[in-house]
């Protein structure tokens, strides 16, 4: 697993061992932030269920303003700081070690808001998809900037809901087994 590109380019990442955590691939990574690109920069960018950090660290490379990954188990967290230590990423991102939902009821406490949220739920918690969703698209909808966009990474064959509640998905890409559903707030 590496940096795709930006200012930590070409540079490795490690992922915990074990099956609890699955990194999106390097080549999902890079269609995804082609996507992206027109918005990295200066962005406000949420990693959700972060793991080892790849996605938070892509935007940070690529010049996004700042990361908030999001993160519980112990094992990734560890990941996720040997990863921002071995870069020498030492601000611009804040750690919530903690459940998605407590952090965003956290960050919005905060009035916090994002221009980009990205979230890829270990695929055997579906229901993580469906809660995490319909909190963005109704009682946490207020940590969303002006045009932001919600991106779930998840299995192919994993259907999620065109809409939860705000959110309506505008783009899917699938991409071997994964897929990214793109969503933004309806007007």
């Amino acid at each position: 697993m590496r940096v795709i590109a930006g200012k930590f380019r070409s540079r490795t990442l490690t992922a915990p061992r074990g099956m609890n955590t699955r990194p999106t691939s390097d080549r999902l990574r890079e269609t995804l932030f082609n996507v992206l690109a027109p918005r990295i920069e200066g962005a406000a960018f949420l990693d959700l269920y972060a793991g080892s950090g790849a996605n938070g660290i892509e935007a940070l490379s690529r010049g996004a303003r700042c990361a908030v990954f999001v993160e519980k188990s112990a094992a990734a967290i560890f990941s996720l700081r040997r990863n921002l230590k071995g870069l020498g990423i030492d601000d611009g991102f804040q750690l919530e070690a903690r459940s998605v939902t407590q952090a965003l009821q956290n960050l919005q406490k905060m009035q916090r808001k994002f221009d980009i949220i990205f979230l890829d739920p270990p695929y055997q918690a579906e229901d993580q998809y469906r809660i995490t969703m319909e909190m963005l698209g109704g009682e946490m909808a207020s940590l969303l900037a002006a045009d932001a966009i919600v991106v779930a990474e998840h299995h192919r064959k994993q259907a999620l809901e065109p809409i939860y509640g705000t959110l309506s998905r505008y783009r899917l890409l699938a991409q071997g087994d994964a897929a990214l559903s793109f969503y933004k707030t309806l007007l």
